[in-house]
């Protein structure tokens, strides 16, 4: 995901099983409690209830009126583990035999009475309970005094090193012993679940004929790979940077036929190019529907009609409906994400432009992560979109253990329903907290960390432009890990960084994520050459995979990777106006060679395109594939050149994501690799 700079917000309990073997990382640390000291008697902690943090507290944390919701734990895990686990195992009976809409609740939601229980805890220590629109979900309000007491805890206010002001609690939070194995946690005692779009753009394109140029043929507007020199001039110095790459209007990025060719996709028509498939975005921001019709009519042609579909969830970017205490700013909402929005759109419409509907699910950006709890529950108990993309995440050591394991239950959900997720893998290499609380610490971001999400990474084509040519073959060199010049590192200052340090690099000019999981074990279909290496961590209760049993190998991404560099971009069109307030469109596409035109990079580009390969996928063979990565880690051990183009470093510029190096097989900076359409699209499940 290609982050624009902003304040983020945001991104189960139990193991989750795949094939024979459970989810080793999944374990059940949030049943596990502790003895609360003897004033508590009678209730537990949490585990994980903790906020980890050094920021200083600056004083106590008053609210007049507050919303939390716990998050309780699916009925018979066992069961649920068993069933995802014969879903997903070809050996299986009940392989790829997807839960109807409303089963997965039927099933697994808690019991009448442990949602009772729940609720009259919550109401007997004076807290209101309200309808959540979740069985997995009690939510109740009251004054943040009430929730101290009601959970033993303590509400304090910090400050971080950018300055930023939230909220947290700063003692474990505890609940009685008797609902110890239903609460896996308590969300909205914290507003650090910032979300944050990730989107890269390059606004100063260059569309002047050069001499001897013949404007029938080419506008031969393309320049090379931005050299270290050019990069240190632009960045560190403000001097424009001139680029111009690929066919879309004034050398402004990849088209979509050049996409397709690119990276090898299928000639059959509709029927591979996502017919009769339903996709979806999730999103934080109003749109136009005239930018999106623009880009489709350019490549299109006039009569392409963008099969769009509005779904606003608590009153979307426009009409906010931010829950009681938490913070939804105004320059936040209405259109300032309309980057982000029009780009997964446009990507996704790219590769499977004949899907019957791609709906726009949004939501308002809050601070606690509740409105985005509650677009994902949508999505889920909707169950009409094939495959999803998210380019909106938060790192997870700001997303905390409660949100991560409410989020994981729904997508369980997805899942078991044959829904399939993606997530952009973020855009400041193994430091995924850099743009969101300005630390530096390896940290990946949620929830593309989540086992049941495929995170998609970021590669770069560097010096292979293609111009104007509309079906390009893929480079013989093939792809580097994103992260231009090699720039972004933990180095310190010097004047290989321009004295800069390479954290500088990482925030400033991008590079794909990687790394463990903060919170997740390895799930079993993660094998494979490289897969357990030199930078696989282990379970340790606290920062690697605490939500795992201790020593076991923690969660790897991404997954799988495309091209995610802003300087070998993908051709957006957006525009805005005082008519859109908060658009970041409006700053800068108008002064474009060709206006509304403009490059556009980071993972937020790879996901929504990786996204509409499985859409495509889906179409070809009639079925939904599910979750995918189970299918890439098996192709990936079977035939790995037949369905991927290896990541290596090898005759590139960048060789690593900031930490972890590119090599043969897979890697923390690339995953498997970049992915072969056509393969994948045709070889059966």
């Amino acid at each position: 995901m290609g982050v624009i700079s902003r304040p983020v917000r945001a991104g189960a309990v139990a193991a989750m099983g795949l094939a024979i073997t459970a989810f080793t990382g999944m374990l059940a640390s949030a049943g596990a409690a502790t003895p609360a000291p003897g004033a508590n008697l009678g209730y537990v902690a949490l585990a994980n209830s903790v906020p980890p943090t050094t920021d200083n507290v600056t004083g106590s944390y008053s609210s007049s009126k507050m919303q939390i919701e716990v998050a309780v734990a699916p009925r018979d895990e066992a069961g649920l583990n068993t069933m995802l686990a014969a879903l997903y195992d070809k050996n299986s009976p009940s392989y790829h035999r997807w839960l109807s809409t409303g089963q997965f609740d039927a099933r697994y939601a808690p019991t009448p009475a442990t949602q009772s229980a729940v609720a009259k805890f919550l109401s007997t220590s004076g807290l209101t309970v309200v309808p959540s629109g979740s069985p997995f979900l009690v939510r109740a309000t009251g004054s943040s005094t009430q929730i101290e007491r009601t959970f033993h805890t303590t509400l304090n206010s910090f400050k971080n090193s950018q300055g930023t002001r939230y909220f947290a609690n700063s003692t474990p939070v505890y609940v009685p012993g008797s609902l110890a194995g239903a609460a896996m946690g308590v969300i909205g005692l914290t507003n650090t679940q910032r979300n944050a779009k990730n989107v890269k753009h390059v606004p100063h394109f260059n569309n002047t004929m050069r001499p001897g140029a013949k404007a029938s043929s080419t506008t031969n507007c393309e320049t090379s790979y931005p050299t270290v020199q050019q990069l240190f001039s632009h960045r560190v110095d403000g001097n424009p940077l001139v680029l111009g790459y690929g066919a879309g209007p004034g050398c402004s990025g990849l088209t979509p036929s050049q996409e397709n060719s690119l990276y090898g996709a299928p000639n059959l028509g509709a029927r591979a190019k996502g017919s009769g498939v339903d996709i979806a975005v999730f999103e934080l921001s109003a749109y136009q529907h005239s930018d999106i019709a623009t880009w489709a009519h350019q490549f299109y042609g006039p009569s392409f009609n963008p099969p769009l579909v509005d779904m606003n969830i608590d009153g979307g970017p426009l009409n906010v409906q931010c829950p009681a205490g938490d913070t939804c700013p105004p320059q936040f909402e209405a259109y300032a994400g309309d980057i982000e929005v029009d780009a997964d759109i446009e990507t996704q419409l790219a590769i499977a432009p004949d899907v019957s509907h791609l709906i726009v699910y949004n939501a308002p950006n809050d601070f606690t992560g509740q409105t985005e709890l509650d677009e994902w529950s949508a999505i889920a108990k909707a169950n009409v979109a094939d495959s999803v993309s998210s380019s909106w995440a938060i790192c997870e050591n700001d997303a905390g253990a409660a949100y991560v394991q409410a989020e994981n239950t729904i997508f369980r959900q997805m899942a078991a329903q044959g829904q399939a997720v993606f997530g952009g893998d973020g855009d400041t290499g193994a430091f995924g907290c850099i743009r969101s609380d300005g630390t530096t610490i390896l940290n990946l971001i949620d929830p593309p960390s989540q086992p049941w999400v495929t995170a998609v990474g970021g590669t770069s084509f560097e010096n292979f432009n293609p111009g104007t040519n509309p079906h390009p073959a893929y480079p013989r060199g093939g792809e580097a890990v994103w992260n231009p010049q090699n720039l972004c590192s933990n180095a310190g200052p010097s004047a290989a960084n321009d004295n800069q340090g390479g954290f500088f690099w990482c925030a400033a000019d991008g590079a794909g994520g990687g790394g463990g999981s903060q919170f997740w074990g390895m799930p079993s279909y993660q094998k494979g050459p490289g897969v357990i290496n030199p930078g696989t961590t282990f379970g340790n209760g606290t920062t690697q995979c605490s939500l795992a049993k201790n020593g076991t190998p923690c969660r790897e991404v991404p997954d799988i990777s495309a091209d995610a560099d802003e300087y070998t971009p993908y051709s957006e069109f957006c525009t805005g106006s005082d008519a859109t307030p908060n658009s970041v469109c409006a700053t800068f596409s108008g002064s474009q060679p060709v206006p509304g035109w403009f490059g556009i990079g980071g993972t937020s580009l790879s996901s929504p395109l990786v996204s509409a390969i499985i859409a495509d996928r889906d179409s070809f063979h009639g079925n939904r594939s599910g979750n995918i990565n189970p299918t890439l880690y098996q192709d990936y051990r079977i035939a790995p050149s037949v369905f991927f183009h290896d990541v290596t470093g090898a005759g590139h510029f960048a060789k690593n994501n900031g930490l972890y190096p590119t090599v043969r097989g897979y890697d923390l900076a690339t995953g498997i690799g970049t992915i072969k359409i056509a393969p994948l699209i045709i070889n059966p499940f």
